[in-house]
């Protein structure tokens, strides 16, 4: 993910950071707690699309 693109990307509910995930390939809201997909290097910044964080995902274990 480019880290130009990730400075000005911003969580569609609460407009606050995202933090990328490498592994997984998904931008992580902690505010809200939910996970959004990147697919062949596109953000998809959907709300249907957002999966919620697991409790550990969210304690960050």
């Amino acid at each position: 993910m480019d880290k130009r693109l990730l400075s000005i990307l911003v969580c569609p509910l609460c407009k606050g950071p995202l933090q990328y995930d490498k592994e997984k390939s998904e931008l992580i809201c902690k505010n809200d707690a939910v996970a959004y997909p990147v697919r062949d290097g596109i953000p998809v910044m959907l709300d249907s699309e957002a999966r919620t964080l697991t409790t550990d995902e969210r304690l960050g274990a």
